[in-house]
């Protein structure tokens, strides 16, 4: 047999593929379920990360409606805010740190207060 003419298994039932040369799965359905198998430890993991970015986020949105806002710590953390997650630091001139959870940041201000704010474009 010539190598087009070999034939090719499925790497993840095994069943023979027809089709490309280059084809490696018989299915969409075995294609992702090789894919989820490979991924399953670390998708759990970034999944649990990212709910928490996604509350953070919605916690911060709520009491920022208007771009800019302040509120206690003790406040968020009641909504159930995760202050050791978020996506980015942005650092100002002055040496201040806005952490960012996705477009949503705050700042530390003094006495347990925090300033809330809206990402603005000179963050990319």
């Amino acid at each position: 047999m010539s190598k087009q003419q070999e034939a090719r298994t499925c790497e993840q039932c095994g069943t023979e593929i027809f089709g490309r040369i280059d084809k490696r799965f018989c299915s969409d359905y075995c294609r992702n379920a090789k894919h989820n198998e490979e991924n399953r430890d670390s998708s759990n993991y970034m999944r649990r990360v990212n709910h928490i970015l996604r509350k953070n986020r919605r916690i911060l949105a709520k009491f920022n409606p208007s771009g800019k806002s302040r509120i206690k710590g003790s406040v968020l953390m009641e909504e159930g805010f995760n202050f050791a997650y978020f996506t980015n630091i942005y650092e100002t001139k002055k040496g201040g740190r806005y952490f960012f959870c996705y477009d949503q940041g705050y700042i530390k201000l003094d006495d347990d207060w925090y300033a809330l704010v809206i990402r603005e474009s000179y963050v990319k």
